[in-house]
């Protein structure tokens, strides 16, 4: 996903080599749920002949200002790039188009040639991006909208620990919030969080004066290395890493460096993992640590349970159990799905009690029948008589 290195990236591109030249060729599009409020011969004949006077960013977001209004604008979305014909316009992943390639692009959304005989194509593979034609871009959504751009508009120290003492979502999910500051994505959080020393869980509002002025220095800072290696990511350091979901987002961080401080540290440890006794098989290991998964895992075991019962049931999965198991079952006991024949849910054996093929009740039911009939016996036998009531 472009983040703002790579936007920035292409706006250099287009400020090196197309500026002060004529749009003599052009072709949009027909594709309305890129092309935003316009058709694309509209489109089409509002830019030709204009020439490029300069080429702006904010956020993920560029538009080129033209010689007369309106102005392309282009939200690059997922997958969202510009391309420059005979131009390397970053480093991150193709970006340079050679002589073989399709070109134009068959996913190519706005193409122009320049009056110099240079190409310039934005394109979009998936089609979340949003290529508009706008009279005053900044002055409208998205672009009004965003939060000061994280590389161009930087908060002083005071200001930026102001800001986050009033934020108490974590800080992974406001560095995403464009609305808050503008050009930060999944990969640019991670890396500066990192760079930090900062856990992507911990609230905002709980860091230190400290840990907020050596945030904002390291949002610079990567900010710059990544457009100092043309937002090629082979040239970060490689390092041990996790994942979680924080922000809503599959989160990178390490656990070494990157702890939860205060209050957040101490809920975190509250329930410790159970441990293995000494002298079990390692593979009994889920036995003892069963329920104590974070949610993310968790969710992930569940699917991961799903997946088997899909396996071995041809894909027809029963409901599982409202009951929550004391310890794991084995993979055999779950793919039954735990229904009970008479939904009464007396005990965990009857709630596991599948019929065969041939139609015979297996054991885990005739356990039922027989703790069933134990406990009427019992009922019998201590049932008080009327005249002892009295």
């Amino acid at each position: 996903m472009p983040e703002l290195p790579e936007v920035e990236a292409a706006r250099r591109a287009i400020e090196e080599h197309c500026i002060g030249k004529k749009i003599v060729k052009s072709i949009i599009a027909d594709d309305n749920k890129v092309i935003d409020g316009v058709s694309a011969s509209d489109f089409e004949a509002s830019v030709l002949g204009k020439t490029i006077l300069s080429a702006h960013r904010k956020g993920k977001n560029l538009w080129l200002r033209l010689d007369s209004p309106p102005f392309p604008s282009f939200q690059f979305g997922m997958t969202g790039a510009i391309y420059i014909k005979g131009v390397a316009v970053t480093q991150y992943k193709r970006s340079a188009v050679k002589d073989t390639d399709e070109w134009p692009s068959k996913y190519s959304k706005f193409f122009v040639e320049l009056d110099d005989g240079l190409e310039l194509s934005f394109t979009d593979k998936r089609r979340f991006a949003k290529v508009r034609l706008l009279n005053d871009p900044t002055s409208v959504p998205p672009i009004s909208e965003l939060g000061p751009d994280a590389l161009l508009e930087p908060m002083t120290v005071d200001e930026f620990t102001d800001s986050l003492s009033k934020k108490k979502i974590t800080i992974k999910a406001l560095l995403l919030d464009q609305s808050y500051i503008s050009g930060i994505g999944n990969w640019i959080a991670d890396e500066v969080l990192y760079q930090a020393k900062i856990h992507p869980l911990q609230t905002a509002a709980s860091l230190s004066k400290k840990s907020c002025a050596t945030l904002l220095k390291c949002i610079k800072e990567v900010i710059e290395k990544a457009l100092e290696v043309g937002a090629d990511s082979s040239q970060f350091p490689r390092k041990k890493i996790d994942f979680i979901t924080a922000g809503g987002r599959t989160t990178a961080y390490v656990p070494e460096l990157q702890k939860l401080n205060g209050v957040q540290a101490a809920k975190a440890v509250g329930k410790p993992r159970k441990q293995v006794p000494k002298g079990e098989d390692s593979k009994d290991d889920d036995k003892y640590n069963s329920g104590d998964e974070s949610e993310s895992d968790g969710e992930e075991i569940a699917e991961n349970v799903k997946s088997k019962k899909r396996q071995k049931l041809g894909g027809q999965v029963k409901q599982p159990s409202s009951r929550k198991r004391k310890s794991k079952e084995s993979d055999t006991e779950d793919d039954d799905g735990g229904n009970d024949d008479d939904g009464s849910g007396s005990d965990d054996n009857a709630e596991e009690a599948p019929k065969t093929k041939s139609g015979k009740v297996t054991k885990n039911k005739q356990a039922k029948a027989v703790t069933t009939s134990k406990e009427k016996v019992i009922s019998q036998k201590v049932k008080p008589s009327k005249k002892k009531a009295k």
